[in-house]
């Protein structure tokens, strides 16, 4: 609040002020004072009228400043107006009563979308869990009889409805969390055989090293993690010797696990954002693509305090690091 904005509006007093200066000045001038007294009786009522403003400039000022740091630190903006003073002044009082209700609003529509989304959250589990059944029934009939391809169909519509259900509890994965301690090492491995008629049908090698660690995570949330990033190392090998490499590494404050596959790779351009909702990129197979995989893997980590790093050079490889903190299991 600058002090010329200040003075702008208290324009109408300072006016005022001026007037009934010149007033008491005309008064004492028929009364034959001495100009003197009169020079003298100026002054003291413009000094009087300067020091008034800038006490309540000061004043006015300290509460602009509580008020704004109010806000700033307020994680919910709009419940700013239950930690209001009341104003005395009338004007001031308008502005509350109108805050207050426009605040009383926002919580009533607030807790309207809250409900529905909920609503909607819990349709889609529900879904997903009715649904799984006939899949698992279907996969279970494909697997005796050994129609592996119609198996791969069933088991990309699986992952499908997982991918549909992990991203609606994203935002409420501490609902959904426990923390246990975890061999990598078997984590890797469950979800290698996941994908094992992949692997062996496209004749992908894998080097599987230094996955002898200990992580502190919950295990359906980062099999899922996992599960995401190898899919989409088996989707872009386009070379003919596939290799996908997974290894660790243990150090002082974190365990480090590395992904890296020999495929298409990731052009400058597309790699910053390669972690955006939606994002196929302009040089992928975008028919093969939905641009989710990587988006629910990054927003994953970060709630689960784990950190996702991603490097690669078009034509040459992609590489995925997942980053488990020792020091820090959780962070919501």
């Amino acid at each position: 609040m600058k002090f010329a904005a200040f003075l702008e509006e208290k324009f109408s007093f300072i006016i005022f002020q001026i007037i009934l200066i010149a007033i008491i000045t005309g008064i004492l001038y028929l009364t034959n004072i001495p100009i003197y007294y009169i020079i003298l009786t100026i002054i003291l009522l413009i000094t009087l009228v300067i020091a008034y403003l800038f006490i309540v400039y000061i004043f006015n000022l300290r509460k602009y400043k509580k008020i704004v740091s109010l806000v700033d630190n307020l994680e919910e903006k709009h419940l700013i107006a239950e930690i209001l003073k009341k104003p005395l002044n009338l004007e001031n009082k308008a502005y509350y009563y109108a805050l207050k209700q426009a605040c009383k609003g926002m919580l009533d529509k607030i807790s309207i979308i809250e409900k529905d989304f909920l609503d909607y959250q819990e349709y889609i589990e529900s879904f997903v869990h009715e649904i799984k059944t006939p899949i698992a029934a279907l996969s279970l009939t494909f697997d005796n009889n050994q129609d592996f391809q119609l198996k791969s169909e069933i088991d990309k519509i699986n992952e499908l409805t997982e991918q549909i259900l992990f991203y609606a509890r994203s935002n409420n994965t501490e609902k959904d969390y426990f923390v246990t301690e975890l061999n990598l090492e078997d984590v890797v491995h469950r979800v290698v055989m996941k994908y094992r008629h992949y692997i062996l049908n496209k004749k992908i090698r894998l080097d599987l090293h230094n996955l002898d660690n200990k992580i502190y995570v919950d295990e359906k949330w980062i099999v899922f993690i996992l599960s995401q990033i190898i899919q989409n190392s088996i989707k872009y090998l386009d070379k003919k010797d596939k290799l996908i490499e997974i290894s660790s590494k243990n150090n002082k404050n974190n365990v480090i696990l590395t992904i890296r596959d020999n495929g298409c790779g990731i052009s400058k351009s597309d790699l910053i954002r390669v972690c955006e909702k939606g994002f196929t990129g302009v040089n992928r197979k975008k028919e093969y693509a939905t641009g989710m995989g990587l988006y629910l893997s990054n927003k994953l980590c970060e709630k689960l305090g784990l950190s996702l790093k991603i490097d690669s050079i078009q034509y040459k490889y992609t590489e995925v690091k997942i980053i488990f903190p020792k020091n820090s299991i959780t962070k919501f």
